[in-house]
């Protein structure tokens, strides 16, 4: 009968009430009787499942994880991509010198503590791709080591996380070879860059998570804090190796949510108090000790961070002040009334200028100026910066009631045209929306009150001295309350291309801060120097650590959000997985040597395929159990629920969003993703193989109800894929490998053959030209 050859889905039983008061466990971790006989298991299978043939294939892989990262790291000895910042940082580590920068610091103080160990002075700058170490007698090779070895170890731990997970050892051996032979993840561990700091800590993360999950019935003992506090401390490594690490944190936290809905289950039969005991161990296991850790990130490098640096005008006047050296600290002088200054926009560096040029009657979209002296925002340093202070209110002869202080109403005086500064409900000459800055003649008191500026100094209290260097300011007008601003777009030819100065309508507009570059002189015209009691202190002024950790965080997130400039090699999330983009690294023309970042094509498209078969099972599982069908038996449909879906979640959360910044992206934005479904992969390939799975994984406890144990069987056809798939992505590697180690150079010709994708912008390729007959 043909019917009856076919497979026969076993239907749902009908649900029966059941007392488990003391089953406080799942249905797919329990220890029982074992139905199947190892014995009949492929005899390779059986060697690769022994201790040591798994520590065989292990060795194996870390062997050829090393050879290959450090194949040829002096190659080139110059500065590689953004080598030129990450080098640098350590650099400033090496000289105390305080930098910033939009990633968190643990990371770079390893390359600084890497270079301080190979022997590196700092004193090389990295200024410029291209500049060589080699000339510069830079110990490179020391510090590129680092990134190196924790690219390597990476792929043990990836290969310890499907073991732990409860995958054979040729599953597992088949996730490592994913990243184990990928261009990208290579090329990124040879350099002197983040991303290999931030991939291994997150793989630690995933692994120690895992191992925490796994004792989940021995809750509370010795060694469920140990992995508990691990997790925390790798986690904390990873948020503080690089600003995205902070998705490694929402994963874990989405997963212990979850993990705790699940303890919060009523069929469980928990106590509240039981519920409240779990929820507070995992509130200061994975939120207080992983904060504390990154806390001190910050700590110790604000304390070795303690002279003036190239960091300094990103932080506030406070903040500067607590740097030996900075010029704040030492030049910084009390204005006083009557003084003749020049101001500075805080963010472009412009002087607040003005020339005896008016504006034009009408602009170029037909609207009316009020023909005044012009205003703007000019680069270099000349005596029309120059502007004196004019006080609104009676003075003192002498003392210190002749001093600028916050909130004081003054007027500004052009010094060259002997004119106020001034701003009125005329539109601006770039922005219709904001007012136009001009001048009005001194001795024309009919615009008084549009004269009228109040120094609004930034973080002061009432009474608070301005001053020079430090006092950052905002010039608000009292009549309209706008504020003066200045932004990069140029003005036209008839204002000589300088920027414009406008009023923001916004008065507290973070962006329209400025600062007095330097006092001229005083209203005698002398040298401001002869003031005796401006002595400026030689020691630093002291600031809290926790202001010092708050005002760096969010300067971090601001400028991380402002990276919106376009790049050559910029790409969109969706062209990730599929390689659709790559970036150059580094070019060397006389030679035609490059290195081009791009993943191994084999293996990228493999987990693409991998993921999209998974969530094709997943939702055919849904559909056939919402029909009453069974098609998967529960221990590995719940394998593939909770621990493939645990990768999966980790692929999400490091790829989503993305999507959603506004930020330059690029490729190598994708590798803690690519790590994640390269798990998902292996997880993938052993559904496929077996119909039964490694199992119980999770220790037990005396409390655990027995469930019937088994294994996966895979045969023989597993090693033999693991061998053919490995062959295939070494060959690919291979294929790739001038691209990856950027030697040896390649005609054109060649360039073009490595060309896999027509949307990789490789250098040198040679130019198609057409056939003639």
């Amino acid at each position: 009968m043909a019917g009856s050859s076919q497979p026969r889905l076993r239907k749902q039983p009908p649900l029966e009430p059941t007392n488990i008061e003391n089953d406080n466990v799942q249905d797919d971790e329990h220890v029982g009787e074992v139905y199947q006989n190892p014995k009949n298991r492929n005899n390779i299978e059986l060697l690769l499942e022994t201790s040591k043939g798994s520590v065989a294939v292990v060795s194996l892989l870390t062997t050829l994880a090393f050879a290959l990262r450090f194949y040829k790291i002096n190659h080139p000895d110059q500065v590689v991509f953004d080598e030129v910042h990450f080098g640098k940082f350590a650099s400033y580590y090496l000289r105390r010198e305080y930098y910033f920068d939009v990633h968190p610091p643990f990371a770079k103080m390893l390359f600084g503590l890497a270079g301080w160990f190979v022997g590196f002075d700092g004193d090389f700058q990295f200024e410029n791709i291209g500049d060589s170490y080699t000339t510069n007698h830079v110990p490179f090779v020391g510090m590129r080591a680092l990134p190196a070895i924790l690219g390597s170890l990476t792929i043990p731990v990836v290969y310890a996380i499907m073991k732990e997970s409860g995958y054979s050892t040729v599953i597992a051996a088949f996730s490592a070879c994913i990243v184990l032979f990928d261009n990208a993840h290579v090329a990124q561990s040879r350099l002197i860059l983040l991303d290999a700091t931030l991939i291994f800590f997150m793989a630690l993360t995933i692994y120690a998570y895992i191992r925490f999950r796994k004792l989940r019935y021995l809750a509370f003992s010795t060694e469920w804090w140990t992995w508990l506090i691990a997790t925390a401390t790798f986690m904390a490594c990873t948020w503080g190796s690089k600003v995205n690490g902070i998705l490694t944190v929402f994963t874990i936290g989405i997963a212990v949510l979850i993990d705790l809905w699940d303890i919060l289950d009523v069929k469980k039969n928990p106590s509240m108090e039981h519920f409240w005991k779990h929820f507070a161990a995992r509130a200061f296991g994975l939120i207080v000790v992983p904060f504390m850790i990154y806390l001190s990130f910050f700590y110790v490098h604000f304390a070795i961070l303690t002279h003036s640096g190239p960091g300094d005008t990103f932080m506030s006047p406070a903040f500067q002040e607590t740097l030996l050296g900075n010029e704040m600290l030492l030049n910084s002088h009390e204005i006083r009334y009557y003084d003749t200054i020049t101001m500075r926009h805080k963010d472009s560096k412009v002087f607040l200028h003005s020339h005896v040029e008016r504006y034009p009657l009408t602009y170029e979209d037909g609207r009316v100026s009020s023909q005044g002296q012009q205003v703007t925002g000019y680069g270099h340093n000349d005596t029309n910066n120059n502007w004196q202070i004019i006080p609104t209110k009676a003075l003192p002869e002498t003392g210190r009631g002749r001093i600028v202080r916050h909130n004081d109403v003054i007027q500004l005086l052009h010094v060259n045209t002997n004119t106020h500064l001034l701003t009125h409900d005329v539109a601006s000459p770039l922005m219709p929306t904001n007012q136009e800055f001009t001048t009005w003649a001194k001795d024309d008191h009919s615009r008084h009150n549009d004269t009228l500026f109040q120094v609004v100094l930034l973080d002061s209290h009432d009474g608070q001295a301005w001053k020079s260097k430090s006092g950052y300011f905002r010039l608000i007008h009292v009549p309209t309350k706008v504020s003066m601003w200045t932004h990069n777009k140029q003005l036209p030819d008839w204002a000589f291309k300088q920027q414009e100065i406008n009023g923001n309508k916004n008065p507290t507009e973070r962006t329209a801060t400025w600062f007095v570059d330097d006092i001229i002189a005083d209203e005698n015209g002398e040298d401001i120097k002869n003031r005796g009691e401006q002595v400026p202190k030689k020691e630093p002024k002291s600031m809290s650590f926790i202001k010092k950790f708050a005002e760096l965080q969010l300067l971090m997130m601001q400028h991380n959000a402002g990276l919106t400039a376009s790049h050559p090699y910029a790409s969109s999330p969706i062209n990730w997985p599929f390689l659709l983009s790559g970036i150059s690294f580094w070019t060397e023309s006389d030679s035609q040597k490059q290195i081009y970042l791009i993943g191994n094509l084999i293996g990228w498209w493999t987990c693409v395929v991998a993921l999209s078969i998974y969530v094709g099972i997943l939702g055919a599982d849904l559909l056939a159990r919402r029909r009453g069908i069974q098609p998967i038996p529960d221990p590995p449909r719940n394998r593939l629920w909770n621990n493939a879906g645990f990768f999966l979640l980790v692929w999400g959360v490091h790829y989503a969003p993305f999507f959603l910044m506004n930020r330059q992206l690029f490729v190598h934005h994708y590798l803690p993703s690519h790590l994640a479904s390269a798990m998902i992969a292996g997880a993938v390939l052993n559904f496929v193989l077996s119909d039964t799975i490694n199992y119980p994984i999770s220790v037990q406890s005396t409390t655990t109800r027995p469930r019937p144990s088994q294994y996966s069987d895979i045969g023989l056809k597993g090693p033999v894929i693991l061998v053919v798939f490995g062959i295939f992505l070494f060959a690919m590697f291979v294929f790739m490998a001038p691209l990856t180690y950027g030697t040896p150079g390649l005609d054109g010709t060649q360039v073009n053959s490595k060309r896999l994708l027509t949307t990789w912008t490789l250098h040198f390729a040679a130019k198609k030209t057409a056939e003639t007959v």
